[in-house]
């Protein structure tokens, strides 16, 4: 009985010593640098309105930056991993051009040999080439860094050379188009998006799978002995998180089909065109969905999983970690394996949303992921990180192209902003890890 009065008056006195934004964050167990990459991405979505005359926060432009930030955020996942175990991969944007250039092909000039245009087996094949294809070179890479030694700031430098030229060895430098239908929903568009009624039917299944995390989270405590949150907080919680969610379906829900292919669509489907025109919403478009499926098994692997766990004690110390017994050349090697298929499937989503295989796709895409990866907050020094901060940093990064693009910067502009935002983002680390230490 002693000490539960005893204990109270002290809780009480630390409270009021953190005051009552200490006491918040305490509570509640918010991140407080997602807060601030959260804080600053407003202050530049808000910015960016001002300065382009009420342009940037409208559905319109809302929807294109979720589909343009897709196939970064699934890359910039796989780049946590990566960067958690003091390595870098440079070459993933010119493993995401190769790979784009074989689905390409793949189902362009190779299986309408053998299937008929708009076969149904012809983007499964293409797809599982690329990310076969991809897989290959990440393991290729990964061995030579894993077993053979060199650097990997080494290996994937001569990757990004390497995969960038057999690109254009491909095709002699063809661009090839167009894509298989299907293929090209997962590109976006008004076809390659679920509607209203499917997206506000994802919105309320991701919002009661939050309270149910929520729930379950809170009863594992409770069989742990673990302390918990106050109850306010658990609340404040669900609540935040499902109108994040249905705030997002919303905006979705906003943005119409171009008046041109609902035009086409009336004609198609013999329906009549009301006086006052038709809307039909775009709804969440299929390569955020995808993205947003890549981060939870991502999220789950690098978290529940034994392999997540050697990850992270690979990246904290090496020598520790290979001490233990932990395979470090083999899960070394499987996080490069993973970073390829990774960039096959950006590859596939950038192929289908460009409806081509290009060249130049993926060009300076490394430079985007890393960086979202590190303003998400994953160290360069290792042995930390997070995939939904890396998604979030890979919005934060298209929020300043678009935004630039839409006032008009110079292309060579943007890139400098770029370079600086990387800069910072790892000087603002460094400043964090010493004030943690």
């Amino acid at each position: 009985m002693s000490e539960a009065t005893s204990t109270a008056p002290a809780d009480r006195a630390r409270a009021n010593e953190l005051g009552p934004v200490g006491s918040f964050l305490k509570a509640t167990e918010l991140d407080t640098r997602m807060l601030g990459m959260v804080g600053a991405l407003l202050i530049i979505w808000l910015g960016f309105h001002i300065f382009s005359g009420g342009i940037f926060l409208t559905p319109r432009n809302l929807w294109n930056l979720s589909v343009q930030s897709s196939s970064i955020a699934v890359m910039a996942t796989g780049m946590v991993l990566v960067i958690v175990t003091r390595n870098i991969d440079l070459s993933v944007g010119s493993i995401l051009g190769f790979v784009g250039m074989i689905m390409g092909v793949t189902q362009a000039e190779i299986l309408p040999q053998y299937l008929d245009f708009g076969n149904p087996v012809i983007w499964v094949l293409a797809l599982a080439a690329g990310i076969a294809v991809g897989v290959i070179i990440g393991g290729l890479q990964g061995y030579v860094i894993a077993y053979l030694g060199v650097p990997a700031f080494i290996v994937t430098l001569g990757g990004l050379l390497v995969w960038r030229g057999a690109a254009w060895w491909v095709t002699s430098g063809r661009t090839v188009a167009p894509m298989d239908e299907t293929f090209r929903l997962m590109g976006g568009g008004p076809a390659g998006s679920i509607g209203a009624t499917a997206s506000w039917i994802v919105g309320i299944v991701a919002c009661v799978a939050v309270l149910l995390l929520l729930y379950v989270g809170r009863n594992q405590r409770k069989r742990f002995d673990f302390p918990l949150r106050p109850v306010w907080a658990e609340y404040f919680l669900g609540i935040v998180a499902c109108a994040v969610i249905l705030g997002a379906v919303a905006v979705a829900n906003s943005y119409p089909w171009p008046i041109g292919i609902v035009r086409r669509y009336v004609q198609e489907n013999g329906l009549t065109m009301p006086e006052g025109g038709l809307f039909i919403a775009h709804g969440i478009a299929i390569p955020v969905l995808i993205a947003i499926g890549v981060g939870i098994v991502m999220t789950f692997l690098s978290t529940r999983t034994s392999f997540g766990r050697y990850v992270f004690a690979i990246g904290g110390n090496p020598e520790a970690a290979e001490l233990a017994g932990i395979n470090t050349r083999w899960v070394t090697m499987k996080i490069f394996m993973l970073m390829g298929a990774l960039a096959a499937i950006g590859a596939a989503i950038s192929t289908a949303r460009l409806n081509a295989a290009t060249n130049a796709q993926g060009t300076l895409d490394e430079l985007l992921v890393i960086a979202a990866a590190v303003i998400g907050g994953t160290s360069l020094a290792g042995g930390s990180g997070t995939v939904a901060g890396a998604m979030l940093g890979a919005v934060l990064m298209q929020s300043l192209a678009t935004g630039m693009i839409l006032l008009g910067v110079d292309t060579p502009l943007q890139n400098i902003v770029v370079g600086l935002v990387l800069v910072v983002a790892v000087w603002l680390d460094t400043i964090y890890r010493r004030t943690v230490q």
